[in-house]
């Protein structure tokens, strides 16, 4: 079984925006501090956080309602475990990542306005200390992501191009 249109939609488009916002990431540390590209790599980052944030919740909702469907009998009961594991602590860093995002620019007192349209409100009072802290968070879920993420990728693919047993496809677009 395949999962469904919505499923794989938002996959994508999560997969698109995730990618996005490392490489804007990337960039931040290369920019060089209080310049004016540099604040606009951590504002457009911070939006794209955001967006995912949003895509994510939707995505829960979404899987609530419309679970997985079932891994494929080829799969031993351990690597069916570690696919449910990689794939739901991508989904808690994908929620934790922005919020920890969030809280080091709101307790910092720094105003976020996603993609410059719309101001979100600092709802927390500055504190230096706990935006130290979620930014310490931050940079660990970093590279917890990357790990996660490549293992999920690695997955996919041997089960695309090594075993070809059907696991790939079941995110993929139907072929017509």
């Amino acid at each position: 079984m395949i999962y469904d249109p919505v499923t794989r939609r938002v996959h994508w488009l999560n997969a698109i925006l995730v990618a996005v916002t490392i490489a804007l990431a990337w960039g931040i540390i290369g920019a060089p501090r209080q310049e004016a590209a540099r604040a606009w790599l951590i504002a457009l980052h911070g939006s794209c956080g955001i967006a995912v944030l949003a895509l994510m919740l939707f995505w829960v909702g979404w899987r609530l309602r419309h679970p997985s469907p079932p891994l494929r009998p080829a799969l031993r009961a351990s690597q069916a475990w570690l696919a449910r594991a990689t794939q739901g602590a991508i989904f808690v860093l994908f929620i934790a990542m922005p919020i920890t995002g969030y809280v080091s620019l709101a307790a910092a007192g720094v105003p976020l306005r996603f993609f410059g349209l719309v101001d979100l409100p600092l709802l927390m009072p500055e504190s230096g200390r706990l935006s130290q802290v979620a930014i310490a968070l931050h940079l660990a879920g970093e590279f917890l992501i990357y790990a996660l993420v490549a293992l999920h990728i690695a997955a996919a693919l041997m089960h695309g191009l090594v075993r070809r047993d059907g696991i790939l496809e079941r995110m993929l677009p139907p072929r017509a």
